[in-house]
């Protein structure tokens, strides 16, 4: 079903480079340093459900695409928050998938899916309408067998290590039975993602502190013990393994305020008083804040910002969170980040990984700057950009100022654990075909290439995110 030179150049013998660059380093560990997938699967280690619940139900990049041709995401199983009702019938929602499945015509989505079915599964022919029972059949057996199980997949993708995100309110129970289990067939960690007891603009902002305050055995509504409230977690989330905080911002703004200044803000938020201005300048001075905790305890500093969240307010209400509907918005970097970056920018121990959705922002903004700071790097093509053309223009715009090693290598950053290994391989093709076209084109010798793309692969990544 896939073509063996997919993603590569077409003019001959720039394929053949890429080609033989990606023979060299197709088969390394994959090392996923931030992602959403559930740790209870390599807890619990149970059979994933069937089909539908594995690659649809889950998904927001499939069920958005036939949301926006108007299928019901009821009808796709996706959960409501008031436990109202919804399709339960997954070979139903599975043959509405196949139905629609040519929405996905073009899309990276296409490419992650087929790759999973012809590499996880041994299916090769096409996916449709016709083919839809024949392929619910032969995966829902599939998953019924102990090689299908979660920690058995794990091993078989060959992954080194993966990074889970939690909030800072997570008892971190599962990651507790996968240490207590005894297995050694991989390395699972946390992340600390503080955002419910950071953003005042997040739900249940106020009874969020208190129930970190509890948790730490401090007062939270005092802001210095707030801070500390901070430390006690994020040294209790590096006992699992933590070795990254991660901070979806709407916005890359930080601020570095007068104590009196913060402290007055962080009262308002308490009292739900902040003005969306107040609030965003408390969870600008908040990023520098974690910043310098990093510098302390050495955990890397990832921001998202960029993405207006939750769009629609109808699906909010009814499916809440992470349901298809953030948006990429407009960003700006220099001027929002120099107040951080004057605090501690100049720290070599320090890692800073910026993430944008604003590919205008990369050559005008983010690259200048991971290209002088030291604690500066930048993070890969990331979620709407997480394509082929999408890397492709990452390199294309960054390379010249930041070069290869101020990036930090791939992120999947999913919630589908089987399109892993997929996105993970269009990485490293794409990057192959990069490579090969400098070569090409006389930017970079053909010795230094195989180099370039094993540090890209899984150097970089290992070494930015102390794995």
């Amino acid at each position: 079903m896939l073509n063996k030179d997919r993603l590569f150049p077409t003019e001959p013998k720039t394929r053949d480079l890429a080609r033989a660059l990606y023979n060299e380093i197709s088969t390394l560990p994959i090392v996923s340093p931030h992602g959403h997938t559930d740790p209870r699967w390599y807890a619990e280690n149970e059979p994933f459900p069937d089909p539908a619940k594995l690659f649809v139900v889950p998904d927001h990049y499939v069920f958005r695409m036939l949301c926006s041709q108007g299928v019901k995401l009821t009808d796709l199983g996706v959960p409501r928050v008031d436990g109202g009702e919804t399709e339960t019938d997954s070979r139903k929602i599975w043959r509405l998938f196949a139905e629609n499945f040519y929405l996905l015509r073009g899309t990276p989505s296409r490419g992650w899916l087929e790759h999973s079915f012809e590499h996880v599964f041994g299916l090769t022919k096409r996916f449709g309408p016709e083919t839809a029972d024949e392929f619910y059949d032969h995966i829902d057996e599939c998953l019924k067998k102990p090689e299908f199980r979660p920690r058995a997949l794990f091993e078989r993708f060959n992954i080194e290590a993966i990074s889970t995100t939690e909030s800072p309110l997570d008892d971190l129970k599962w990651h507790a039975m996968i240490r207590d289990s005894g297995w050694t067939g991989g390395k699972v960690v946390t992340s600390y993602r503080p955002d419910p007891v950071v953003d005042p603009e997040f739900e249940g902002f106020a009874e969020n502190v208190e129930k970190f305050g509890e948790l730490t055995g401090v007062d939270a509504t005092k802001y210095e013990n707030y801070l500390q409230a901070h430390r006690i977690r994020r040294a209790f989330f590096k006992q699992y393994g933590a070795t990254a905080t991660d901070h979806g911002h709407p916005t890359a703004r930080t601020e570095d305020l007068p104590k009196a200044d913060v402290e007055a803000l962080f009262a308002k938020a308490l009292k739900g008083e902040c003005s969306a201005e107040e609030a965003d300048a408390f969870r600008g001075h908040m990023l520098t804040e974690m910043a310098r905790m990093s510098v302390e305890d050495g955990l890397v500093l990832q921001i998202h910002p960029g993405s207006s969240r939750n769009h629609s307010d109808e699906v909010m209400a009814r499916f809440g969170r992470d349901k298809g509907f953030d948006i990429p918005v407009q960003t700006s970097y220099v001027e929002a980040l120099r107040p951080l970056l004057n605090a501690v920018g100049m720290e070599p121990d320090l890692t800073i990984v910026l993430f944008t959705l604003d590919e205008t922002a990369y050559s005008r903004e983010l690259a200048p700057l991971a290209g002088v700071y030291p604690a500066l790097r930048l993070g890969p093509a990331w979620w709407f950009h997480d394509s082929p053309e999408g890397m492709r223009r990452y390199r294309e715009m960054v390379t010249e100022t930041a070069g290869f090693y101020n990036t930090v290598g791939f992120n999947d950053d999913t919630r589908a654990f089987c399109s892993i290994p997929a996105r993970h391989d269009v990485a490293r093709r794409v990057d192959c075909a990069f490579l090969a076209t400098l070569v090409a084109t006389g930017r970079l010798d053909e010795d230094e290439a195989p180099e370039v793309a094993r540090d890209l692969t899984y150097n970089l990544v290992k070494r930015a995110y102390r794995l």
